[in-house]
């Protein structure tokens, strides 16, 4: 850890958890990075960056492919924006297990 970083403790479903690390681990990310990505998006946008509401099933009861399809779009709309404002994106290289700033014309710099 870094001198300014801190640990959060968080309660979350065992089902829930183990299927966002499935899908993390899918798109090279950790749990860490993740949580990282959308504290990020949330001051950013200063509020939760995908919509929040009740369904009319009721609150709580979407499914893990409602969540992953969700977590899905906001990662993509973060990518497609940052591009789109000429903004690095940040990566996760599974081979080197490094994270790395994706530059707009191609280049990698690791972090």
């Amino acid at each position: 850890m870094q001198a300014q970083d801190v640990r959060v403790t968080v309660r979350v479903n065992r089902k829930l958890k183990e299927s966002a690390e499935t899908l993390f681990d899918y798109l090279g990310l950790n749990m860490s990075n993740a949580i990282n990505i959308f504290l990020r998006k949330t001051v950013e946008q200063r509020g939760i960056p995908f919509p929040v509401n009740a369904s009319s099933q009721g609150v709580g009861e979407l499914s893990s492919s409602d969540i992953t399809g969700i977590f899905n779009r906001a990662v993509e709309q973060d990518i497609t924006e940052k591009k789109r404002k000429g903004l690095p994106v940040a990566r996760y290289d599974l081979d080197k297990k490094r994270a790395y700033l994706e530059n707009i014309d191609g280049t990698r710099e690791y972090v």
